[in-house]
């Protein structure tokens, strides 16, 4: 099939997007985008500029947690959280092994779970994540089950599935079909990478089970091996920045995928595959920074094997053009990106252990963020307490995320995506 090109210069007035406020002035020009159909792939590919014109920050509105205070408002360490259509915030904290549930201003409602094996009680719990008609579903693999709260209160359900013999801190994805996706590991495989996705119904049954997402095209890995009359070892590492294949599930229930080694994204749909691409140059790697991670995974490698030299290609002098890929529950598709790394001094550096370096090497955290047909809005730059783990939540112009204080308090924050205020010579003199 001959490709249909067509070049649009888009203009797009900002007043007109659901993240303008009353005070936001028209952005002017909008992306320059090139679409592109061959076959059932359709590609949107952004040639240069965004919707929002300039790159927006995030503003905190409510903050759940406290250094001191009443117990439900004491975290110890956040693993996942989740947000319903009313805002209330769901919040697993895996040291206290609960999940408390907070209203949108913060308000403390009421507690969920806590450790056991019986109904609504945890083994070891790993990750939360909303239904559509209001359940709070749990990845329990210490009880072998999904544990499910709701919709009413004290409802509860359970629904088992092969754990594969692992934990992970992976995150639990459901969508709008009310369908949740697990992650587990095929026992068949020695590298301790999942390979499986468990498809669990709206009632509990096990509707299909799937291969992990991956890429002919990744790098191979570095692989330590040791042996001697106590037993052997094997350790795996990828080469510092060489691409590693990203997915996540999108709430229509497809596959977003994408090899960063390009700027190119993949999401299924029911007639075929949208394909987001964007003009970009990838972050560079300094031979400082290469030198360093170099050193580190040496470090490590021969914690396993003393002998071990490199045995894979070399560190690259640029990194992926992105490091996650994830979706808001509105659809929208949010792009970590790799950045410019700087060193910082650790101050727990630690002597004797392989993993611990003198200087750890800091990214800035910058989203790309596209709306759910390919349009590229713009970029996104969180504050420094701003978490990438555990996942943030996403919809429209709010953001849920974790945030950490410097004397290590972790709070759940809701940010308000807010554009910069507009240059003088865009401000047009008010009539008098």
């Amino acid at each position: 099939m001959k490709a249909d090109l067509r070049l649009l210069g888009v203009v797009v007035v900002a007043c007109a997007l659901a993240s303008c406020g009353p005070d936001e002035a028209p952005s002017g020009t909008g992306p320059a985008v090139v679409v592109e159909t061959i076959g059932d792939t359709t590609v949107v590919r952004t040639l240069s500029g965004g919707v929002w014109g300039a790159e927006a920050t995030l503003v905190p509105e409510v903050s759940i947690g406290e250094l001191d205070g009443p117990e439900e408002y004491l975290f110890g360490s956040i693993w996942s959280i989740a947000v319903d259509d009313d805002r209330n915030v769901y919040v697993f904290d895996e040291q206290a092994h609960n999940i408390r549930v907070f209203d949108a201003i913060g308000s403390y409602v009421e507690t969920l779970g806590g450790r056991g094996e019986g109904p609504g009680e945890f083994g070891r719990a790993e990750a939360i994540a909303l239904l559509p008609d209001g359940r709070l579903v749990v990845r329990d693999p210490g009880n072998q089950r999904i544990q499910v709260f709701g919709p009413g209160t004290g409802e509860l359900d359970g629904w088992r599935y092969d754990v594969g013999g692992t934990y992970s801190n992976s995150p639990l994805h459901t969508d709008a079909r009310g369908r949740t996706f697990v992650e587990t590991r095929d026992l068949s495989r020695t590298d301790g990478f999942f390979r499986h996705i468990i498809v669990i119904g709206p009632d509990g049954t096990h509707l299909d089970t799937l291969p992990e997402p991956s890429s002919p095209l990744e790098g191979p890995m570095l692989v330590a091996e040791y042996t001697s009359e106590r037993g052997s070892a094997t350790t795996y590492s990828p080469v510092p920045f060489n691409p590693v294949f990203q997915w996540t599930v999108h709430p229509s229930g497809h596959l977003l995928t994408g090899l960063p080694s390009t700027y190119r994204i993949d999401l299924a749909r029911d007639d075929g595959v949208l394909r987001i691409e964007r003009a970009a140059d990838p972050a560079p790697v300094s031979d400082v920074e290469r030198a360093a991670y170099r050193e580190r995974t040496i470090r490590i490698m021969r914690d396993t094997d003393p002998d071990w030299s490199w045995n894979g290609p070399p560190i690259p002098d640029h990194k992926p053009f992105y490091q996650e890929l994830l979706a808001g529950r509105d659809g929208r598709i949010w792009v970590l990106l790799e950045t410019a790394g700087s060193p910082v001094e650790n101050e727990d550096h630690d002597p004797g252990n392989p993993y611990s370096m003198p200087v750890n090497w800091v990214e800035p955290l910058r989203y790309d963020v596209f709306e759910p047909d390919g349009t590229y809005l713009g970029a996104v730059a969180p504050p420094e307490e701003f978490g990438p783990f555990p996942r943030p939540v996403f919809e429209g112009d709010y953001v849920w995320a974790v945030t950490e204080d410097e004397l290590g308090v972790e709070r759940v924050v809701r940010f308000r995506i807010t554009m910069p205020p507009p240059a003088p010579d865009r401000i047009r003199a008010q009539p008098s």
